[in-house]
C-alpha cells in the first residue's frame, strides 16, 4: 500500500479541471461529490450502495462524532473506516462550522471556542489542537484545519476578523496535524465575499503550505450570484498543483457552476436530505414525489438513470411508498439521488477530458429548462 497523497491534474478546459487524487485507501476521480455521512453512515444507505453509485470518498462530521460515541471509542474500535464498514477515503470536517452554529451556546476565545452539547449539555473545548487530535483518532485521510466560518450577511469587520483567527488557528492546526504520512491536511480560505479578505487568506495558507485547499465560508447565505463572484476569482488564488474543495455546496447547478470556475470536490447533504423528503434529482429537473400527479405514472424516475428505484420501480410505486410512509422510500429515493449526483460528475469528468466542457454545461441547462420543477 503506497504512502503517498498526490494531485494530478490530467485535462483542464477553459478553468475546468479533472484529475485524481491518490490515497493509501485508493484514488479520488475529480471532480468528485462526496456523500456526507455525518454520524459515521450515509442515511438510508449501505456503505457497498453508496459505492456503487460512484462515491469515492465520504465526509465524516467531527463534531457530531466527538460527541457520539466519541473519537476515542471510535480508535478503540479500530478507526472509522473499519467502525462504519467504508475502507474508501474519508475527509472530515473540522467541526468549527457545527460549533459556530451553536448560538448561545458556545464560546470564542483565541484558544478556540468552549461549548455545551446539543445532546446532553455537557461542557466540551475544540480547539485546533483538539480537532487535529480527534480527527487523528478517527483515522481520516483527509483532515480539515479548525477554522471559524462566520454566516452571511456580516460586516466586513467580523468576516476580517474571523478570517484571520482563522488563519492563525491554520498555522497551529499545521503544527499539531505533524507528519503523517498518507494523510493529508488541507487549509480553508475564507474571507467572505470580499476580495481583498479572500486574496489575504489565500496568501496565508499558501505561505503555511498544505496538501489540499478549501474555499470555505460560501453556501452560508450570500446567494448563488454572489458565491459565483468569488469563485470566478478564488479558485485561481490558490495553488494549481493542489485540490480545490468547496465546502457545503450543494445544487446541482452551484456543482456545474463551480467545477467551471476551478473547483475539484464539493460535498453537501441535500441528495440525501432530499430523498428522504420526497425530493427527487433528475436530468430534467426536479420532482417532488408526493404529488398526486404521479400516483398512476408507470415511468421511472429518470429513463437514463441506473439505479435500483429506476430500474426495478415506478413513480406510482415510489409515490406510494413514501405516503405510506415506508422505509424503502429513503433508502431508494437517496440511493436515485446520489447515483444522480455521481453520474453529473462522471459527466463533467468526460466532458472535460474531450475538451467539449462548454457544450456540455450548455445542454445540462438546457435540458434541465425543457422539463419542469415541482414545490415541494
Amino acid at each position: 500500500m503506497t504512502t503517498v497523497f498526490n494531485f494530478d491534474l490530467h485535462a483542464t478546459d477553459g478553468k475546468a479541471r479533472t484529475g485524481a487524487i491518490s490515497t493509501p485507501r485508493g484514488v479520488i476521480r475529480t471532480p468528485a461529490f462526496m456523500p456526507v455521512g455525518t454520524a459515521a453512515t450515509v442515511k438510508a444507505m449501505l456503505p457497498d450502495s453508496v459505492a456503487a453509485t460512484g462515491a469515492d470518498i465520504l465526509l465524516g462530521n467531527t463534531y457530531h462524532l466527538m460527541l457520539r460515541p466519541t473519537a476515542e471509542r471510535i480508535d478503540r474500535l479500530g478507526g472509522l473506516h473499519r467502525f462504519m464498514n467504508w475502507q474508501r477515503p474519508i475527509l472530515t470536517d473540522s467541526g468549527g462550522f457545527q460549533v459556530m452554529s451553536l448560538a448561545g451556546l458556545r464560546k470564542l476565545t483565541e484558544e478556540g471556542v468552549r461549548f455545551k452539547s446539543h445532546i446532553d449539555g455537557s461542557r466540551h473545548m475544540l480547539s485546533p489542537e483538539r480537532s487535529m487530535e480527534i480527527q487523528r483518532l478517527l483515522g481520516s485521510d483527509i483532515v480539515m484545519c479548525f477554522d471559524e466560518c462566520p454566516a452571511l450577511p456580516a460586516t466586513d469587520d467580523e468576516v476580517a476578523r474571523a478570517m484571520r483567527l482563522s488563519m492563525r488557528w491554520a498555522e497551529r492546526s499545521k503544527a499539531a496535524f505533524g507528519d503523517r504520512p498518507g494523510h493529508a491536511l488541507f487549509g480553508i480560505m475564507q474571507g467572505g465575499v470580499t476580495r481583498d479578505l479572500r486574496e489575504e487568506s489565500a496568501e496565508a495558507l499558501t505561505r503555511i503550505g498544505f496538501d489540499g485547499y478549501a474555499v470555505g465560508g460560501l453556501a452560508v447565505g450570500e446567494g448563488q450570484e454572489a458565491m459565483f463572484g468569488v469563485l470566478d476569482y478564488a479558485p485561481d488564488m490558490l495553488p494549481a498543483d493542489k485540490p480545490r474543495y468547496l465546502m457545503g455546496v450543494g445544487k446541482p447547478d452551484d456543482i456545474v457552476g463551480a467545477v467551471a470556475r476551478g473547483i475539484d470536490m464539493m460535498d453537501c447533504v441535500l441528495p440525501t436530505r432530499s430523498g428522504r423528503t420526497g425530493q427527487v434529482f433528475t436530468r430534467h429537473g426536479v420532482l417532488n414525489i408526493k404529488n398526486a400527479r404521479h400516483q398512476d405514472d408507470p415511468r421511472p424516475l429518470d429513463e437514463g438513470c441506473s439505479c435500483p428505484a429506476c430500474r426495478n420501480y415506478s413513480r406510482a410505486y415510489l409515490h406510494h411508498v413514501f405516503r405510506s410512509q415506508e422505509i424503502i422510500s429513503s433508502m431508494l429515493l437517496t440511493w436515485h439521488n446520489l447515483q444522480y449526483y455521481q453520474d453529473l460528475m462522471a459527466g463533467m469528468r468526460a466532458a472535460i477530458a474531450e475538451g467539449r466542457f462548454a457544450p456540455w454545461q450548455a445542454e445540462f441547462h438546457a435540458t434541465r429548462a425543457q422539463g419542469d420543477i415541482e414545490p415541494l
